[in-house]
């Protein structure tokens, strides 16, 4: 499947709704925990693959504003296995060159997570490789609210003129202002819907649902999705007619 790929034409972002880790533990006769566990070797597996392939960026769903509420004993189950993977992989990171971002609403991330995190993404600042971007209580909505406040404060304060608020500048208050969109968006497990994530930025990105459990996504899975993504036309608002004389005016 690899040797399909238009190494030329890969999405420069990609973002993955990592879901049905649950699922697939209950299929098994498992507790839920036993699949986020078994889905980290995924998480190694589809970051080792878009380093390979020479992907920008790769921003993973891991944990939901939402997710707070699922039972207490998954939720600390998950914060520990954040941070013992967090702790275990910052020296693999770094050997191969990958920068560790977050977003979402560190606050909210019980002390020793936070500081795991903070850690992790200061030991990997001077890496110039992928991009792995972790969604941490994040939701887009929270997003896009706080952004609105923080514009709205700006604007209160004077330091921001109301006609000055574009698309642009908005993108300057999100969690993601130094980011570009992600291209690509991958949801495993048959779920067919973003769940609050990304709103803003997959405004124009190609959406690609798998039922393939998280767990069992792996790179053969990856190089499917990205050459679907390269076999579809994007035309951001203009007709196909408009997309192949810009081609040809290209070639």
């Amino acid at each position: 499947m690899k040797d399909k790929l238009d190494l030329q034409r890969l999405p420069r972002h990609i973002a993955v709704i990592m879901d049905g880790n649950g699922r697939w533990a209950k299929e098994r006769g498992q507790d839920r925990l036993f699949g986020h566990y078994e889905g980290v070797e995924s998480v190694r597996d589809i970051t080792e693959a878009c380093a390979e392939l020479g992907i920008g960026y790769l921003t993973l769903y891991a944990f939901s504003t939402e997710n707070w509420d699922r039972p207490v004993y998954e939720v600390n189950g998950i914060m520990e296995l954040l941070v013992n993977t967090i702790r275990s992989e910052v020296a693999t990171l770094i050997k191969n060159n990958i920068r560790l971002h977050v977003i979402g609403d560190m606050n909210m991330l019980p002390g020793n997570c936070k500081s795991e995190m903070e850690e992790a993404i200061a030991l990997t600042g001077q890496c110039t490789g992928l991009n792995l971007i972790m969604a941490l209580s994040y939701s887009a909505r929270w997003e896009i609210l706080n952004a609105a406040k923080k514009i709205a404060q700006d604007v209160k304060d004077g330091k921001l003129e109301p006609e000055a608020i574009t698309p642009d500048k908005w993108q300057q208050y999100l969690c993601t202002a130094d980011l570009p969109d992600p291209e690509l968006m991958i949801r495993t497990s048959g779920e067919c819907r973003i769940s609050n994530f990304l709103l803003y930025q997959l405004a124009y990105a190609e959406l690609y649902f798998t039922d393939t459990r998280w767990p069992d996504f792996r790179k053969e899975h990856l190089y499917e999705a990205i050459l679907n993504f390269q076999n579809r036309e994007r035309r951001f608002g203009k007709t196909s007619d408009q997309i192949q004389q810009n081609e040809e005016i290209i070639s």
